[in-house]
C-alpha cells in the first residue's frame, strides 16, 4: 500500500514538473546568432566585419534586450570554402548552441550551410549569396534569401542592356556555383530578349590576372563583356579591362553583381558609367541615409553599408520580431521561419514585401549607374538611379519555381 502511493505520488510530482517545464520552455529568451561571411579576403568589404556590425544594430534596435532577452553574436570566417562553411556551421549548432546563420556570402558555402541549417533544425538567413537556388531547388524551410539573387541580377542589368542594344555577349565567370548560376540566368534573359550568347570563359576565385580570360572577351568581338563574378574578382577585372582598353574600343563592360564598396575603391574616374543592379543605396530616402550614417560611424572602417549589409539588419530584425511574436525562442528553425512568413515584413531600409513559401523577400531592384566625378556632390555619392524594377519582376515567378515547398 505505502509502495503503490509512492509511485503515485512520484507520478503527480513528474507532471506537475512537465507542466511547469513547457512554458518555461516557450518563455525562453536566449538566442544566438552566428554571423559567417569572409572576413579577410575578396569579399570582406561586401560584408565581413560590416555584417557583423549592422546585425549588432538589429539587435540593438529590436528592443528585445531591455526586454530581458539575451542575443548573442558569433563571427565566424567561412574562407570561400564550403567545408570550412559546414565545419563552424555544425560547431556553432552543436557545442555552442547558435540558432540562427546569417549571411552566407558564396554560394557554394550557403548551399552547402543550408544543408546543414535543415538537419540541425536552425534557422539559415541568407544575405550575401546570390544563387537563386536556395529559393528554387535547393528551398528548405528553414532557410530565408533576403535581399537579391541572380534572377534578380539577370532581369535587372541582363534585360536592360541587351534591350539597349547590347545584344551580343560574352562571360567572363567565376568558376564556382555564384558564377555558374549567375551565367546561366543572365544568359536566359539575353536569348529571350533577342540577344546571343558568343561564349564565356571560367576564372578561378579570387584570381589576381585576368589578362587572358579579356583577349578572349576581346577576340569575341561581343558586344557586352558580362562579368558574372563578384568583390575582389569584380574590381580586379574591371582595372584591368581599363588598362587593355576594352571599352575604349567599343566593347561594354556589365557588372553584374556590383556594390558601393566595389565603386568606392575603383573610384569613379574607373567605375563611372557601369550599369547593374541592386536593392538597395544608402542614398534613396530618408530613412536610408538615417540609418546608413548611424552605421558608418560603428562600420570599422567608416563605410556605408552594402546591399547584403543592409539585407543583415532587415533579416536579423523580422526575425526577432518572429522570435517575440513567438512569446520566446522554441529553438525549433523551422516553426521559426514559418513565423517569419506570416508576419508581414517591414524595415527602414527596404520597405514593405512578403516573404514568400520558397523563403524569397519580395521587394523592389533598381537599375543603377555610376556617376562621373563631377556629378558627385558629397561623399558616397555615387549612383544614379535609371529604372525601378517592380517587386513581381524582381524575383522568379512562383508558379514556376522549382522550390519542393510551393504548392501549384
Amino acid at each position: 500500500m505505502t509502495t503503490t502511493l509512492a509511485r503515485r505520488y512520484a507520478a503527480l510530482l513528474a507532471c506537475a514538473a512537465f507542466g511547469l517545464a513547457t512554458p518555461a520552455l516557450a518563455q525562453d529568451k536566449t538566442v544566438k546568432i552566428g554571423v559567417l561571411n569572409d572576413m579577410s579576403s575578396l569579399y570582406a568589404d561586401i560584408g565581413g566585419p560590416n555584417s557583423v556590425a549592422a546585425i549588432k544594430m538589429a539587435v540593438e534596435d529590436s528592443g528585445l534586450v531591455a526586454k530581458g532577452w539575451k542575443i548573442d553574436v558569433l563571427s565566424g570566417d567561412h574562407q570561400n570554402k564550403p567545408d570550412v562553411g559546414v565545419n563552424i556551421t555544425r560547431q556553432w549548432i552543436d557545442n555552442e548552441k547558435v540558432d540562427v546563420i546569417a549571411d552566407t556570402p558564396n554560394s557554394g558555402v550557403a548551399l552547402a550551410v543550408s544543408n546543414v541549417v535543415k538537419e540541425k533544425n536552425a534557422v539559415l538567413l541568407n544575405s550575401g549569396a546570390a544563387t537563386a537556388d536556395l529559393t528554387g531547388k535547393a528551398c528548405t524551410p528553414n532557410t530565408i534569401s533576403y535581399t537579391y539573387d541572380t534572377y534578380m541580377l539577370a532581369n535587372g542589368t541582363g534585360k536592360a542592356l541587351t534591350k539597349a542594344g547590347g545584344d551580343s555577349w560574352f562571360f567572363l565567370t567565376a568558376d564556382y556555383a555564384f558564377g555558374h548560376a549567375l551565367e546561366r540566368d543572365t544568359s536566359a534573359v539575353v536569348t529571350a530578349n533577342g540577344g546571343k550568347v558568343l561564349g564565356s570563359v571560367k576564372h578561378p576565385l579570387n584570381t589576381s590576372d585576368f589578362s587572358s580570360f579579356l583577349l578572349q572577351a576581346q577576340s569575341s568581338k561581343a558586344k557586352v563583356v558580362g562579368l558574372a563574378n563578384a568583390g575582389g574578382d569584380t574590381t580586379n577585372s574591371i582595372k584591368q579591362a581599363s588598362e587593355f582598353g576594352i571599352v575604349a574600343a567599343g566593347q561594354k563592360l556589365a557588372a553584374l553583381l556590383l556594390f558601393i564598396t566595389d565603386v568606392h575603391s575603383l573610384g569613379l574616374k574607373t567605375a563611372h558609367g557601369l550599369t547593374f543592379t541592386e536593392s538597395f543605396y544608402w542614398d534613396m530616402n530618408d530613412k536610408t541615409r538615417e540609418w546608413s550614417k548611424r552605421f558608418a560611424k560603428v562600420s570599422p572602417k567608416g563605410m556605408m553599408p552594402s546591399m547584403t549589409v543592409a539585407g543583415n539588419y532587415a533579416a536579423v530584425l523580422h526575425y526577432l520580431k518572429a522570435l517575440e511574436a513567438l512569446g520566446g525562442n522554441p529553438h525549433d528553425g523551422a516553426k521559426v521561419v514559418a513565423k517569419m512568413k506570416e508576419l508581414p515584413t517591414d524595415d527602414p531600409l527596404f520597405g514593405k514585401g512578403p516573404l514568400r513559401a520558397d523563403g524569397r523577400r519580395i521587394i523592389p531592384a533598381y537599375l543603377f549607374e555610376v556617376k562621373k566625378p563631377e556629378e558627385s556632390k558629397y561623399p558616397w555619392d555615387y549612383y544614379k538611379l535609371i529604372a525601378t524594377i517592380p517587386p513581381e519582376d524582381a524575383a522568379k515567378p512562383l508558379e514556376a519555381s522549382e522550390c519542393p515547398l510551393v504548392k501549384k
